[in-house]
């Protein structure tokens, strides 16, 4: 079945709407979808629950929704490149959900498969435990976690065809394809969009069912963090 192809990445995120629940792929600046967060930026779009690994950078990713004010709640596993969630978590501006990267990615997954719960010893004995349950299996603890789901996913592939096949970068397949699995609506942003039959079906990383629309773009591609040798 052939995917919505869209004209803009404005028409793309206009049925994310107000108290919406997202979730973003990438890791850092990686992967990420960024003509797609710059959209929702112009959308002014809030309210929002965020699940991603990050929220992005203080000037670039999600870190504009950030400064825009349109993140009420972020479920993520890592914040230490952003002043800004710093500056809104301590003012009590903003809801955070710190979860360990691993059981991140398993709730993401699990939501994508359809488990609605799972076990695993991440966290026991922490404040992550506090108020949660805990059970004993082969005299081990482990700390029950939920599944994962979101009214959009946004994700990032270097190709796509028009059946919503995905074929993501390297690292890019970091989120992307377990995020892109676990959305009621997932919106890919692609860096080539090819005709069916172009892809090697060996090769792709998510199968289009999960699929609903796609759009073409260039991106920046910015770098997080850069780091260059010095000169001898």
């Amino acid at each position: 079945m052939m995917k919505t192809i869209y004209p803009s990445f404005e028409r793309a995120v206009s049925e994310i709407k107000d108290y919406s629940t997202i979730m973003v792929g990438g890791f850092g600046l990686v992967g990420i979808p960024e003509n797609l967060i710059l959209a929702l930026v112009d959308s002014k779009v809030k309210h929002l629950t965020v699940i991603s690994n990050n929220c992005g950078v203080d000037d670039w990713g999600l870190g504009l929704l950030l400064k825009n004010k349109q993140i009420d709640k972020m479920i993520g596993s890592y914040v230490g490149e952003n002043k800004e969630f710093e500056r809104q978590v301590l003012a009590g501006e903003l809801e955070v959900e710190l979860t360990p990267q691993g059981t991140l990615a398993e709730r993401i997954r699990a939501g994508g498969a359809g488990i609605p719960a799972f076990y695993t010893p991440a966290g026991v004995g922490t404040p992550l435990a506090e108020g949660q349950e805990v059970r004993t299996f082969d005299g081990k603890d482990y700390l029950l976690q939920t599944g994962l789901r979101a009214d959009f996913s946004l994700v990032r592939a270097a190709k796509g065809d028009h059946y919503g096949n995905l074929i993501y970068n390297k690292t890019a397949q970091n989120f992307n394809p377990m995020i892109a699995a676990a959305g009621k609506v997932t919106i890919a942003e692609v860096e080539q969009l090819v005709d069916p039959g172009k892809l090697n079906p060996d090769h792709i990383h998510t199968p289009g069912i999960y699929v609903q629309g796609l759009i073409e773009g260039l991106q920046e591609k910015r770098i997080e963090r850069l780091t260059v040798r010095a000169e001898a």
